[in-house]
């Protein structure tokens, strides 16, 4: 019994200690990822954590209170450090994720906000995407490809949902470093910059419309072979089998 009790109390420390190594570990692959582009990190982020500590520091010794501000420098320090690490982590995926297909995707699947999101809504054969994302500003279509083949790829699903949500607004961006497109990094900055027009209701029912005039297109019956020419088939009827 007693061997069984100690078990048991060891139980939720190993589970707190199996945690831990496990947030240290994607801490470290994150780190490792990032120092792959940028090679300075650790040296800034050195900078950054001994830089403000060192000026809290300096301000406790100004006035007589160097142990109180040298604590407070510590826990100051490392929140500016693990900041500054999010952000230039963010920046290294995002450039090791730049021109490739689906990269887009990613960015709008991480979107919360009440932002709906649907991938690739339309493509074709050279792997050109739009993806659709269904928020407060509207109805944004996300493309990444060649430009030139976008504008018809974007004017075709335009005209596809004019049919069911011709009154909800329509924003389409082109993802690219081109003039006139938009980076990857500041794609979600972009979206989250239209102006908010529809209610948390409205998007939903939006969505809701689009996702069925999908499922509506994907079911259509395809005929096998060439309609004859000439065949005109009765207004209400559908032709029977023999």
């Amino acid at each position: 019994m007693a061997r069984k009790k100690k078990a048991d109390s060891a139980t939720p420390g190993t589970t707190e200690n199996t945690e831990n190594p496990g947030r240290l570990k994607q801490i470290g692959l994150t780190y490792k990822m990032a120092k792959r582009v940028d090679r300075r990190i650790g040296w800034i982020l050195s900078a950054v954590g001994l830089g403000t500590f060192g000026v809290l520091l300096a301000i406790g010794l100004l006035i007589g209170r160097p142990i109180y501000l040298g604590l407070f420098g510590v826990l100051i320090a490392l929140l500016a450090t693990a900041i500054v690490f999010g952000r230039r982590a963010e920046r290294a995926a995002f450039s090791q994720m730049e021109g490739r297909p689906g990269a887009a995707a990613a960015v709008l699947e991480n979107m919360k906000r009440g932002v709906s999101f649907t991938p690739a809504v339309a493509m074709n054969r050279q792997q050109d995407i739009v993806h659709r994302a269904v928020g407060k500003c509207g109805i944004v279509l996300v493309a990444e490809g060649n430009p030139n083949r976008l504008r018809t790829l974007l004017a075709a699903e335009k005209r596809k949902m004019a049919r069911v949500v011709s009154d909800v607004p329509v924003h389409d961006v082109i993802v690219g470093d081109a003039e006139g497109q938009v980076p990857l990094r500041k794609l979600r900055s972009t979206i989250l910059k239209f102006p908010r027009v529809l209610a948390g209701g409205r998007v939903t029912e939006v969505n809701d419309r689009l996702r069925a005039m999908g499922d509506l297109l994907s079911n259509m019956p395809v005929p096998k072979g060439p309609m004859p020419k000439g065949l005109k088939l009765p207004k209400g009827q559908m032709p029977r089998g023999r």
